[in-house]
């Protein structure tokens, strides 16, 4: 929202809600760490990969990478999930690559189909941790966000920050875009940015796409061939722009934009009329697992990979991989 971006009327009006929600979250968060409020600790290691502010920061990119990162070095990775935006009402649940994103949620079945790693969806994190321990022999778990379900002990937190929007005007919710403020930044184990310039003890992460990706046919085509002809895009994420500006900097001509809500359900019609079939349709991985069932012939989707400096990238592993051996020895000794 534009006017979590900067200090208005509205926000000043708003500011004793979004006072009344700090002390109460602050205070939800001290009797969880006092254990005055249950938590639950996992048999495994968990690192929750999160954000202080509502809205996409590019937290999925940042799972697929690390769970890849961890399976190229042997690690079995489990990944975890609310499911927001799923239909499903029944907890918790396995998410397979081939499940219904309307029901699960399409971030989890993204994140399913790109990692191939088990993954269960559940309001409570213990109930889809203590499912997938009873399916499968994990090294560590990873949940999607979840940064603020105190109720789950972690042993690393990562937040990831949007470069340009950063932290909007400041406020928490509602007069602002957080949940926390940024003085939570000083307890997590890293923070990553995505886009722009990271800060001081940030890390950088780039989002690059390599190639588009036809619905139908699972045609791959370079994105330079797109360059020859206008187009149209659409992105249904948390920050659409974002998804918008990329295409425009690889040079492709974009006749129109269409921004759609975060986790929005398609209908066919209200897609099929963005653009005719002459002009290529490009939308977000994201999009593309709920629209895979009723594509058309020149619809096609731009996958993303997070990118990091091999200095970032070991900063960030490596801390996992000694942790990982750590517990393990302890349940050998």
């Amino acid at each position: 929202m534009n006017i979590w971006q900067s200090r208005s009327l509205i926000t000043w009006l708003l500011s004793p809600f979004s006072l009344l929600f700090w002390l109460v979250s602050q205070l939800r968060r001290q009797l969880y760490r006092k254990k005055i409020l249950p938590t639950y600790r996992s048999p495994v290691p968990v690192l929750v990969v999160g954000n202080l502010s509502v809205g996409g920061n590019g937290k999925t990119p940042v799972v697929v990478w690390l769970v890849e990162q961890l399976q190229q070095r042997g690690l079995k990775v489990g990944v975890i999930s609310r499911g927001y935006g799923g239909e499903n009402r029944v907890f918790p649940q396995l998410v397979r690559a081939d499940s219904s994103p309307q029901q699960m949620g399409d971030e989890p079945v993204l994140i399913a189909q790109r990692t191939q790693a088990p993954v269960a969806i559940s309001p409570d994190r213990r109930q889809s941790i203590e499912l997938l321990l009873s399916r499968y022999n994990l090294d560590i778990i990873i949940t999607d966000d979840g940064l603020q379900h105190y109720r789950l002990e972690r042993d690393i937190e990562w937040v990831v920050v949007d470069g340009e929007r950063r932290f909007g005007n400041g406020f928490v919710l509602p007069a602002g875009s957080l949940r926390e403020l940024p003085s939570r930044l000083a307890a997590v184990q890293a923070v990553i940015c995505n886009g722009k310039s990271a800060k001081a003890g940030e890390h950088q992460m780039t989002l690059t796409p390599s190639y588009a990706v036809n619905l139908k046919t699972g045609e791959k085509r370079t994105l330079t061939a797109f360059r020859q002809m206008p187009c149209v895009a659409m992105a249904g994420i948390g920050y659409p722009p974002r998804f918008f500006t990329m295409l425009s900097h690889l040079g492709i001509s974009l006749q129109a934009c269409h921004a759609f809500a975060d986790h929005q359900a398609y209908l066919p019609e209200q897609l099929s009329a963005l653009a005719t079939s002459a002009i290529p349709l490009l939308m977000t991985e994201k999009d593309a697992v709920k629209c895979q069932a009723f594509a058309e012939d020149h619809w096609w989707y731009v996958p993303v990979s997070a990118t990091f400096s091999p200095e970032s990238t070991a900063c960030l592993i490596d801390p996992i991989l000694t942790l990982v051996r750590t517990r393990n020895e302890r349940k050998t000794a």
